[in-house]
């Protein structure tokens, strides 16, 4: 009786959170300047408001105007004053929490979460799920175990403000009707080798009733593998009633059929979009491509055309603008303090009514050693057109370009770790090849004018990736090895792992 109480609370919470829900998605062109001026209004008196004259923006071209896009290094000097303690420079107050994120530039990133951000990043994964329950009209998961891969929740305090992982932090949050049906232990989240976290974790919830499962692919994938090597089954006989993954972090698609085979049958799958700066979109029908924007989360939003970013006097482009199925770098200014901040994700919409992305690139991981400017969505998508033509299981793969070969003309080099290999890989190789040229026009003329030849296949041996991340010390946490580059220093590390 419990239990079909609790199912039938769940399922009415979400019809109705999703009826509230309509309002933002049918205004979110309007209320996004409504939102940018509130959060200009409410910064004013900051030392960064003083300085970029907020007392005079009465418009998103004011602000556009006296606020030039940043990065982590343009903002550092305010971050910097704010982990001493400093409060009302970037915001009114001083931050609940740093989230410390790993940089290539700046060492380790500080990104401030105000008491207004922080309950937005837990209200994006409870209106993922409301959306889930609703559309699926079922909520059974919530009587089971639910798990969360994550970094450990441990924090350190810098000047009196908590500091950790973004899924650290926010496993502090968890709603209280949750907490009850959650695993890992704490003892196990905070264990920092990852190798022996994870095995810990396979302890702890193979014996258990598992119906939700959180975490980025390449975790899930690790924490299923050892799952199905330890007891030979596939995790649907393991959980037989599994039902939901929740995931979010890298793009899903070049890891969905290794899951598939690990799953063994039928799991429903959500998309989500988080980050450090807020939690920006999820799918809201787990049916369709595609996630929802959230424009009423604290956050306002600009895009740059990606052939422009970077350039001076790029196109600023807010939500009124955009265009279906291009790409754009995403700019944020929050209810943290982030101002005009260029996050590195690159978004395509493919819908307006209501505001769907895909997460399509990083605006620093892409291969252009030739012009060709090759992104993330291109080659993701022309390797999955190619595995469904030549089957094959692919658990990762690294681009990068050879410049200087030790004959012939240069080329694009792909790094792939098979699970399963194709039959005929220089058919595969040729198909690859052939649908990166139907994707980049750029490509497309390398290839026919002679400046390229065909890309290379180098293979790696099983693990080779998990490896390469241990050695460089970034297993799990929230680290990801980048698909592309435009150099070689990934490519040369990874050698050492050809078959």
């Amino acid at each position: 009786m419990l239990q079909f109480l609790k199912k039938k609370i769940a399922l009415l919470w979400a019809k109705k959170h999703v009826r509230n829900t309509e309002e933002f998605k049918k205004n979110a062109e309007n209320n996004q300047e409504k939102l940018l001026l509130s959060l200009v209004d409410t910064a004013k008196k900051t030392l960064f408001g003083r300085e970029h004259d907020f007392e005079n923006i009465r418009s998103v071209k004011d602000f556009q105007n006296k606020v030039k896009i940043s990065d982590y290094e343009d903002l550092k000097p305010y971050i910097e004053r704010v982990k001493k303690g400093q409060a009302n420079i970037l915001w009114t107050d001083i931050p609940e929490y740093f989230a410390k994120t790993s940089g290539t530039t700046s060492g380790s990133k500080y990104i401030p979460i105000s008491k207004e951000g922080m309950p937005f990043q837990v209200k994006g994964a409870q209106s993922a799920l409301f959306h889930y329950i609703s559309k699926k009209n079922n909520a059974d998961f919530v009587n089971g175990k639910m798990i969360f891969l994550q970094g450990s929740p441990e924090l350190e305090e810098v000047f009196g403000i908590n500091t950790g992982r973004l899924s650290g932090i926010v496993a502090h949050h968890i709603p209280k009707y949750l907490q009850k049906n959650r695993l890992p232990s704490w003892d196990t989240n905070i264990m920092e080798d990852w190798e022996a976290k994870v095995d810990k974790i396979v302890e702890e919830t193979e014996k258990e009733n598992m119906t939700l499962i959180s975490g980025i692919p390449p975790w899930l994938i690790m924490y299923f593998e050892k799952l199905v090597e330890k007891h030979g089954k596939k995790i649907t006989q393991i959980f037989p009633n599994l039902q939901l993954i929740v995931t979010g972090g890298v793009n899903y698609e070049p890891y969905r059929d290794k899951m598939e085979e690990l799953l063994g049958g039928q799991v429903d799958i959500v998309q989500t979009f988080p980050a450090s700066e807020g939690f920006f979109a999820f799918q809201d029908d787990y049916t369709k491509e595609g996630l929802l924007l959230l424009t009423n989360h604290g956050i306002f939003y600009e895009f740059v055309p990606l052939e422009e970013y970077g350039k001076p006097n790029a196109k600023r482009l807010t939500l009124k603008d955009i265009e279906i199925n291009k790409d754009y770098a995403l700019i944020l200014t929050t209810n943290s303090g982030l101002w005009a901040y260029s996050i590195g994700d690159v978004v395509r919409f493919i819908d307006k009514n209501p505001h769907r992305i895909l997460v399509s690139g990083r605006t620093k991981h892409f291969t252009s050693a030739f012009g060709e400017h090759v992104i993330a969505f291109e080659v993701e998508e022309a390797l999955k057109a190619a595995v469904e033509k030549y089957p094959a299981q692919i658990t990762e793969f690294h681009l990068a370009p050879q410049v200087n070969p030790e004959e012939g003309l240069p080329y694009h080099e792909w790094f792939i770790e098979f699970e399963k290999e194709p039959e005929n890989l220089q058919m595969f190789r040729n198909e690859l090849d052939d649908q990166l040229r139907k994707r980049n026009s750029y490509y497309d003329d390398l290839i026919s004018g002679n400046i390229l030849q065909k890309l290379h296949i180098t293979q790696l041996k099983k693990n080779a990736f998990q490896e390469y991340a241990k050695s460089q010390g970034k297993l799990g946490g929230q680290n990801k090895i980048p698909r592309l580059a435009n150099d070689r220093k990934i490519a040369n590390s990874l050698k050492i792992y050809k078959l």
